[in-house]
């Protein structure tokens, strides 16, 4: 069934009816053809759906009666934030529809060293953002997420640090790490928080910062301060990952053991 994120829902559900305006009316009526009587979900990015009916459709709006609302379940016991290394191309489109479907909450685009795309100005980064935020739309749409991800603006690294201030795990995986790898570092954390009960019950405000280097990885001196500021660096494994799969991976792995996939 076709999906919807709403701003407002009327106090009234059962007779409450929610207009849809904007780029979805040419979606519903274009696109899926839909008619009067065909039903839809509506999200209000909080938490709940909403099973609705179409009314009527116009060039301008699609009317909806609101018949029942039902909690949404398919968000994640565990908030990852990903700060990723803008990397070529449309590489950062990929990153972000997979990871919006793993249930990655935040991604921050993070200008390095070795990041290879510049912007011109603060108004070529906003723009490049706001396509950013639209792959994030679809994705939690077209994966049934019960929230829109956020996509801020690009930053620098010394920005991003101080944006990951605070996380309850801040991982940064490293090519050249020897020593602790992901998954003993998770499976430490995992028995931290485990104290009371399942991971999972009590992960639910655990916030989780992951930082992934663009095409070349971070420079030793990025690593260094990034370790500072409360990252700890980890090693995936034998191999040695590209960008776009770096986060990906990162993101399915931590979900695994701390959230809620595989089950």
């Amino acid at each position: 069934m076709s999906r919807f994120f709403v701003k407002t829902i009327p106090a009234d559900l059962q007779n409450g009816r929610i207009i849809i305006t904007g780029e979805d009316v040419k979606h519903i009526a274009g696109v899926l053809r839909a008619r009067t009587g065909d039903p839809l979900v509506l999200c209000d990015a909080a938490g709940t759906d909403y099973d609705a009916v179409i009314e009527q459709i116009s060039k301008e709006n699609v009317i909806t009666r609101i018949i029942d609302r039902k909690e949404n379940h398919t968000e994640p016991p565990v908030d990852i934030t990903l700060f990723q290394g803008i990397p070529k191309a449309d590489k950062m489109d990929l990153i972000i529809q997979k990871c919006v479907e793993l249930g990655v909450n935040r991604f921050v685009p993070v200008t390095t060293a070795r990041s290879v795309v510049r912007f011109r100005d603060a108004r070529d980064a906003a723009v490049k953002a706001v396509r950013w935020g639209r792959i994030a739309l679809e994705a939690a749409k077209q994966c049934g997420r019960g929230r829109i991800p956020v996509v801020e603006e690009p930053v620098g690294v010394d920005a991003a640090l101080k944006l990951a201030h605070g996380y309850d795990l801040m991982l940064l995986p490293y090519e050249e790490e020897t020593e602790g790898s992901l998954r003993s570092v998770l499976h430490s954390f995992g028995r931290s928080i485990a104290g009371n009960g399942a991971v999972g019950d009590n992960a639910a405000m655990r916030r989780i910062a992951i930082f992934i280097g663009p095409e070349g990885g971070f420079e030793r001196t990025e690593t260094e301060k990034a370790v500072r500021s409360g990252f700890r660096s980890v090693k995936l494994g034998p191999r040695i990952l590209r960008t776009e799969t770096a986060g990906i991976a990162v993101s399915s792995i931590v979900m695994y053991e701390l959230g809620d996939m595989g089950g």
